[in-house]
């Protein structure tokens, strides 16, 4: 199994977090992981995108041109990466500020109200989780108890208390994960 991915988003939205508890995750899993970020100076508002990738084998290049999944998280991003998924492969998005949706007809893409449904719970901050959810629910490819002490392993001690939260986003956007026709 080998998995290479990209998560690209703006600044703010959880990018980065989501890449890094996903590698955790897969440190957990004992596969191979690679977690490369790229981001500008602005950090917030600006655009942010990590490569990650999950491997039972050796990683030989953490670089990657194209992608099995791509999971976009605003028009910029998805104007740039939606190319680079491989024929086959699958794009997540939230649709929150997307104007011209995915076209590809070589790809499964999945559509997940992520900035929608953190607003019903009351907390902008569980956005990231709920789209990380989704994608498990697509490539359940780590198990959600590495995921929860993917969580551990990346959040700092002090906001430990808020794991139980981003569990329940995580189980929440396995569940409203919806396929595009």
């Amino acid at each position: 199994m080998k998995e290479e991915l990209i998560i690209a988003g703006f600044g703010g939205q959880g990018v980065l977090s989501m890449g890094k508890i996903l590698a955790y995750s897969g440190i957990m899993q004992d596969q191979e992981v690679s977690w490369m970020p790229s981001y500008g100076p602005e950090m917030r508002g600006g655009t942010a995108n990590v490569t990650v990738i999950l491997s039972d084998e050796r990683i030989s290049s953490p670089i990657l041109q194209e992608f099995d999944t791509a999971i976009i998280l605003n028009q910029q991003s998805l104007d740039k990466f939606e190319h680079s998924v491989k024929p086959g492969g699958v794009l997540l998005y939230d649709p929150n500020g997307i104007t011209h949706t995915p076209t590809r007809k070589d790809i499964s893409v999945y559509k997940i109200a992520a900035t929608e449904e953190a607003a019903k719970m009351g907390n902008a901050k569980v956005f990231n989780m709920i789209v990380l959810g989704s994608y498990l629910k697509i490539k359940p490819l780590v198990k959600l108890e590495n995921v929860v002490k993917g969580l551990q392993k990346s959040l700092p001690e002090r906001t430990h208390k808020l794991i139980p939260m981003n569990e329940q986003a995580i189980l929440r956007g396995m569940e409203i994960v919806e396929k595009c026709a």
